[in-house]
């Protein structure tokens, strides 16, 4: 960063991370920041039967973090049909759409477009309902797309973009095509697509890649499809959970080199960019918008503090008071949990690693446990952290009859799944994403989505607070696109608080919410810029 830099303004208010250490230039002063200019500055205005046996299916995904400490991510194994040799069965539903894989049915839209694949681009009609909603719900995303639309600020980016696919990302997809960008879309969950959605987006044109219940070789075919098209050179990535990073950087790393910015919005995602960086394998400029205040605060905590109540309900008609609950990390997303599952009279104990989260546990009234100590007395259970084999073969072993096992972080690898596929454990499938595995002596646990993301896998996240998440990724791109040479290093950045302070101020008037704003001797005082920021760069 030059010195001619920062007195012009372009690199005030970015912190550059290397190894989780915040580094802040010391050349850059609050007067810079202050006075840092946000362009799109505004003002909203006001069935069929079938037995399957359960393949081994990958265990140790590249995805392992989240829409929050967890987040979304997740992929699974393929289903094969029974055989005597089987030693799991595996009762399950399916249609006969289902049974032909989008893969071998050629596909057109209403115009002849083929350049996608979906489960059934007829259904559209429906998914573009969903959108219409969505929109409705979306307001400081709207507010971008109708300010920004003029000035196309994304003409020229090529997006690959690797989330879920639902009304709320169908909406994020349509606002950067309304800037100038031109998108490729594949999922980054093989249960969180909604179908009709993807259907609408293919009859508009959009080149997506993707149906709920891919198999792990559809996954990945489906990212490659994105990256890997004749006469389209990406050069942005939109990643959530780092897999079209990982597959770009794995399989073509000629066209990694020419990507102009990664925008990565998981901790799994965030986490693996750092190590790509730590190493110095990271050859482009990324933007963590994981830990942006508006992700982390929002759409990490006031996100699953919902979703988690509507896809346990949806999935298992579970009343909760009363029940034993423990929920495995006290990160954003584990207090979100613990809250709802609090204010409906559940008894909530957590697992921690981190004294200070733990700490925040007891001060909020949560018992803070070991696993081991309480793994028998338990009914739902429940992990958030991101890690790795948090729930292994001992503790499901362990588990009481009836206890509903879920996942809340963005990893298909919290909960060992793949030590449950054994001889001597029957599968049964209840309904969509529900699981009895049943022991031998008759004891059944319930598991949900097969230990992935359970809110987007079974349920749906509140259109609001995507908006938030997607507006901060809309802008991240927009600054990391339209950035002169020179001005991001081959590292890993954050936002500024100045826009994560914008994103914010473009959803308040939803509320009818006014802002007190200070006098001039008020902001001497506290030595702030009367429009902000307000918060310093390390402020999380």
């Amino acid at each position: 960063m030059s010195e001619g830099d920062v007195e012009n303004g372009e690199t005030a208010g970015l912190i550059s991370q290397r190894d989780r250490n915040v580094r802040i230039d010391p050349k850059i002063c609050d007067t810079d920041i202050a006075n840092r200019e946000i362009k799109y500055n505004l003002t909203p205005n006001r069935p069929r039967i079938h037995s399957r046996s359960v393949s081994q299916s990958s265990t140790d995904s590249y995805s392992s973090g989240g829409r929050g400490g967890g987040g979304r991510g997740g992929r699974g194994g393929q289903l094969e049909p029974i055989t005597d040799s089987d030693s799991a069965s595996y009762t399950g539903s399916s249609s006969d759409e289902e049974d032909i894989s989008p893969r071998e049915k050629p596909q057109k839209n209403s115009k002849g477009f083929s350049d996608f694949c979906v489960r059934n681009v007829e259904h559209n009609a429906f998914g573009r309902r969903e959108i219409e909603i969505a929109e409705q719900e979306m307001p400081g995303l709207m507010a971008l797309r109708r300010r920004a639309e003029a000035d196309k600020p994304l003409v020229g980016a090529k997006i690959i973009g690797c989330t879920h696919i639902t009304a709320q990302t169908a909406v994020l997809i349509e606002t950067l095509a309304a800037l100038g960008a031109s998108v490729r879309w594949a999922a980054c969950n093989i249960y969180s697509t909604q179908n009709e959605v993807a259907a609408a987006l293919a009859e508009a044109g959009f080149s997506i890649f993707a149906w709920k219940g891919e198999t792990e070789e559809d996954f990945w075919w489906s990212i490659d499809r994105c990256i890997n098209a004749d006469g389209w050179q990406p050069n942005m990535i939109l990643d959530d959970g780092g897999d079209a990073t990982h597959l770009m950087l794995k399989k073509y790393p000629a066209m990694f080199n020419m990507i102009k910015g990664i925008v990565e919005e998981s901790v799994t995602g965030v986490h693996r960019l750092y190590q790509l960086s730590k190493s110095g394998k990271l050859s482009v400029p990324a933007m963590n918008v994981n830990d942006s205040v508006t992700k982390t605060k929002f759409d990490n905590l006031y996100s699953c503090r919902e979703s988690i109540l509507d896809a346990l309900k949806r999935t298992t008609d579970v009343m909760f008071g009363g029940k034993q609950v423990l929920v495995c990390g006290y990160g954003e997303v584990g207090k979100g949990c613990t809250a709802a599952l609090k204010g409906l009279g559940a008894t909530v104990m957590v697992t921690e690693i981190d004294p200070i989260c733990a700490l925040q546990a007891c001060m909020d009234g949560f018992r803070v446990v070991k696993l081991d100590e309480v793994v028998r007395q338990i009914d739902i259970l429940i992990t958030c952290t991101g890690n790795k084999n948090v729930v292994n073969r001992q503790h499901l072993d362990r588990l009481k009859n009836g206890c509903i096992v879920c996942n809340m972080g963005h990893s298909n690898t919290e909960i060992d799944v793949a030590s449950l596929r054994t001889p001597e454990l029957t599968w049964e499938k209840v309904r969509s994403q529900v699981d009895h595995i049943i022991w031998p002596d008759g004891k059944r646990i319930i598991l949900l989505a097969e230990g992935r993301l359970v809110n987007l896998s079974c349920s749906s996240v509140p259109s609001f607070v995507v908006s938030i998440t997607a507006t901060t990724q809309a802008l991240a791109l927009i600054e990391l696109f339209n950035a002169p040479g020179g001005r991001y290093k081959q590292d890993v950045y954050l936002l500024p608080k100045k826009m994560d302070e914008y994103v914010a101020s473009l959803h308040l008037p939803t509320f009818d919410a006014h802002l007190t704003e200070l006098s001039d001797e008020q902001a001497k005082y506290l030595g702030l810029n009367k429009a902000g920021p307000f918060k310093p760069n390390y402020y999380r």
